[in-house]
Order: C-alpha cells, then sequence, then structure tokens
C-alpha cells in the first residue's frame, strides 16, 4: 500500500498519572499552558491531521478528564484502576486497541509542542518509528534513543557504558507502530504483566520489540523543533516561557 492510501493510525494517549513530582493536584494533560490544556492541543493537533480515532487511558481524577472531553466526537476512553503501578499496567490496559489491525500512534499525554512535530509522526513512511531530538541534557529522566550506522540500538533511560552507538538523542515520547508491531507489542505487556512486572515503564516492552526486530524500526530527526515533556515545576516554567512561544501555533 502506498504511504498516502494507508488510512490515519488510532492514537492511544496514556493519560493515567499523578503527576506527583509537578505537585499538582489534577492530571497533566489538563495543565493550562497559553491558556489552553495540553490535552486539547493534543486532540486539535490529531484532528488537523485526519486523526479522529482516539483513545484516552485513563486513572487519577478520571472524572475531571472525562467532563473535559464533552462535546469531543470519536474520543472514547478506558480505565486503568491500577493506575499508580507502572505505566506498563496503562499500555496493558489498551491492549485489546493494539490488537485490532490499525496502525497506531502511542503518545505520553504531558507533552507540549507544535503540528509540524506531530504531523513528522503521523505522515512518516517508516512503519515503526520514534522521534528523536539530538539536543537534550544527559541524566537519568530522557529516553535515550542510541544510533549506530544509522540504526537503532537501544531505548531506555539507562544507557549501559558498554554500549557502543554514534549517537543519542532523547525519544519524544510519541511513536508510530504498524498494525502487526501494536500486536506483538500487546503481546509483550501481558508477558510484563502475568510475570508480575507491572511496576516497570512502558518503554521496557517497546524497547524487547526493538531489540528483538531492529531492521523493522526507525526514526524521524526532529532536533529544532520546539517541545517539551512537563514533569516537573521547571518544566512548567519551561513550557511557558521558552517553548510556548516557538510554536507556530500559540
Amino acid at each position: 500500500m502506498a504511504d498516502e492510501d494507508r488510512p490515519p493510525p488510532r492514537a492511544v494517549i496514556l493519560a493515567a498519572g499523578v503527576g506527583r513530582r509537578l505537585g499538582i493536584d489534577r492530571p497533566k494533560c489538563l495543565l493550562r499552558v497559553g491558556g489552553r490544556t495540553l490535552l486539547d492541543r493534543h486532540l486539535d493537533h490529531l484532528e488537523r491531521l485526519g486523526v479522529g480515532d482516539v483513545v484516552l487511558i485513563l486513572g487519577h481524577q478520571k472524572d475531571r478528564i472525562e467532563d473535559a472531553l464533552r462535546g469531543r466526537i470519536g474520543i472514547r476512553t478506558l480505565m486503568n484502576p491500577d493506575y499508580r503501578q507502572g505505566s506498563i499496567v496503562s499500555l496493558w490496559r489498551a491492549r485489546d486497541e493494539l490488537s485490532a489491525g490499525r496502525d497506531i500512534v502511542l503518545m505520553d499525554a504531558d507533552v507540549l509542542y507544535g503540528l509540524p512535530l506531530l504531523r513528522r509522526l503521523i505522515q512518516c513512511p517508516i512503519p515503526n518509528c520514534f522521534l528523536l531530538d539530538r539536543d537534550f541534557e544527559p541524566g537519568p529522566e530522557p529516553v535515550k534513543l542510541c544510533v549506530r550506522d544509522g540504526r537503532l540500538v537501544e531505548f531506555r533511560k539507562q544507557v549501559s557504558p558498554a554500549l557502543r552507538y554514534d549517537y543519542a538523542g532523547e525519544s519524544v515520547g510519541f511513536s508510530r507502530f504498524s498494525a502487526r508491531a501494536a500486536a506483538e507489542l500487546a503481546g509483550r505487556t501481558e508477558v510484563y504483566i502475568h510475570e508480575g512486572r507491572a511496576e516497570g515503564p512502558y518503554e521496557e516492552a517497546i524497547r524487547d520489540l526493538l531489540l528483538a526486530n531492529p531492521n523493522d524500526f526507525g526514526f524521524e530527526d526532529i532536533t529544532g523543533l520546539p517541545w517539551i515533556e512537563i514533569d516537573f515545576p521547571e518544566d512548567l516554567r519551561r513550557a511557558e516561557e521558552e517553548v510556548l512561544p516557538a510554536l507556530s501555533e500559540p
């Protein structure tokens, strides 16, 4: 199937977390930056890019998010009652969505970004694609994508000192999967849950797929495009003072 003939993917947005490190009493996706919530920005960007099938995985204060969705068409929600465990549980709750024979765009809900960034992922010809930013601050927080000879060789916060790679970038927190890879990802989440490894981040299940089939994955280098993941109060300040003014749409 030609790229232009591919149906739009289904978007799965992980929005169940508590946001303890930010010190707020509401879901992070309801943070307002520039007068608009992160959630509204996600949904507006997806709609503009032709993605109308959206599933949100909810947990913490789910009623507040559902209230914010009133009037939105084509948005479905799934509840993760175990949202205080690892984020892999939220991905496991979406296993039926992942296995439904559709391409999937998987998104963290706590990211501020502009339409051009998401367009790069939605329109990317690579079936299984990450977004990589080479301009990042090293440390324990960023999820790193490591590249050797043009191919991804690691996807993790903690990278082994013994790993050989040419360069690394930070993962934006959005990724695209073909229908086949999405179904395989659903299977990996089942393994984690059944083996009692529910405390881990969902990135570990994705990492398993990448390392098992590295030739099936690629990336879009979005270095230079403005974005930020909002985990700490300082991130929120930077979102308002640095990232928001750089967006093409305020």
